[in-house]
């Protein structure tokens, strides 16, 4: 009782951060791609930007992995909230100088946030009881409701707010991110010991990816958040393409992300009661319901229902994954698992985020026909994800780990 006490407090100071310092990321995905589009040399690079922070997220992963395992989370996220200051403060200027280079820097930067606010959902299991686990995970991704408010709201007042378009977004997020950094002060999560001579050091990272678990783990999360942001990065091209206003496409965003963390406090109650197997299945699913919808209009209306497809689907698949890692984990091998794991997810994230852009704009005459080339994407990976799944739930339990 006294453990989860403790955790409680810690999602409570999660869930504020996940709110405050996580309401720059819709911000950056709805208005990045547009931005780019406005500065790239190419159109089929608008997206690049956004390409970037995934990649900066991907790169600094590990590091940040292993800078928390040394100094405690309270030190990795307070870094990862400077990151996002710096990242903000060279897009803007980027955009002050009308530089897609500076620009696409900053969206670098902005990735040591990502990568950061990625180990939100491990720091909620860390003091956390088996049992009260995929909750505190669930609850903490929860928190992502009042950053998909408060976000596309904040762009809706401040993208034009100055004559230069989208500066005076940038420089909210400055302030989201130097404000909320001291939100980190409430983290009570012990340090992590240092090893004692002959103690357990864990499996190393080939032993780690050749387990059966953690592998389909990760192949889950890796598909479920990459095929999300293949289709939520190119969503703002497509709506305003298709006609619709940038608030448009700012409403659709708010819906998506609403959609990503509202299952979130019911989602670690069904993984306890069917499993989690059967939750990242029925994730996997509601994607492939996503691009159906999208496939089949581009009313104002489609967009709507397919974000909001999309978010459930990423949450069931994303979370799902996340609680099927930790089963996995040994306390010494935390650090060097989770490193790995985000590592991976977000080269994964990488790839689709750049494809993004390019099958967009570049891969039909028409913005409709980019928009079903995005959507047509996402079927293979899905099959993939789904068979490898079936290959865990077919093995017996005891050749698993």
């Amino acid at each position: 009782m006294t453990q989860d006490a403790l955790a409680r407090r810690n999602v409570f100071v999660l869930v504020a951060a996940q709110a405050v310092l996580g309401a720059q990321m819709p911000m950056i995905f709805t208005i990045a791609g547009l931005a780019g589009q406005s500065l790239a040399p190419n159109a089929c690079w608008a997206t690049l930007p956004i390409t970037l922070t995934v990649i900066g997220s991907m790169l600094t992963a590990t590091p940040i992995s292993a800078f928390m395992q040394r100094y405690g989370r309270r030190a990795g996220f307070v870094a990862g909230a400077i990151g996002g200051a710096i990242g903000a403060a060279i897009g803007a200027y980027g955009l002050m100088t009308g530089s897609f280079l500076l620009f696409c820097i900053g969206g670098l930067f902005t990735g040591i946030y990502m990568s950061a606010q990625g180990f939100y959902r491990f720091a909620a299991a860390d003091t956390a009881s088996e049992a009260f686990r995929p909750k505190a995970i669930s609850w903490v991704m929860a928190g992502g409701l009042l950053s998909a408010v408060l976000g596309p709201q904040l762009v809706k007042a401040t993208a034009e707010a100055m004559v230069v378009p989208f500066l005076a977004t940038y420089l909210a997020v400055i302030g989201l991110n130097l404000t909320g950094m001291f939100l980190f002060l409430g983290l009570k999560i012990p340090k992590p010991k240092p090893p004692a001579a002959g103690a357990p050091i864990g499996r190393t990272r080939g032993e780690l990816i050749r387990n059966p678990t953690i592998a389909v783990a990760m192949i889950c999360a890796t598909v479920s958040y990459a095929l999300m942001n293949l289709v939520m990065t190119s969503s703002p091209l497509a709506v305003v393409g298709c006609g619709f206003e940038t608030n448009d496409a700012a409403d659709v965003v708010t819906a998506h992300v609403l959609a990503m963390y509202a299952p979130s406090f019911i989602t670690g109650h069904i993984i306890a009661r069917f499993g989690v197997e059967r939750v990242i299945a029925l994730g996997l699913i509601i994607l492939a319901g996503a691009g159906a919808v999208a496939m089949a209009g581009v009313e104002l209306e489609n967009f709507f229902v397919a974000l909001i497809l999309l978010g459930v689907g990423w949450n069931f698949g994303f979370i799902g994954a996340t609680t099927m890692l930790t089963s996995a984990q040994r306390p010494e091998e935390r650090g060097r698992l989770q490193g790995l794991n985000d590592l991976i997810i977000f080269g994964g994230v990488s790839v689709a985020s750049f494809s993004s852009g390019g099958l967009m704009n570049c891969s039909g005459g028409s913005v409709q026909a980019g928009w079903q080339m995005v959507n047509m994407a996402m079927l293979p990976f899905l099959v993939a994800a789904g068979g490898a799944l079936i290959w865990l739930a077919l093995r017996p339990r005891e050749m698993r780990s």
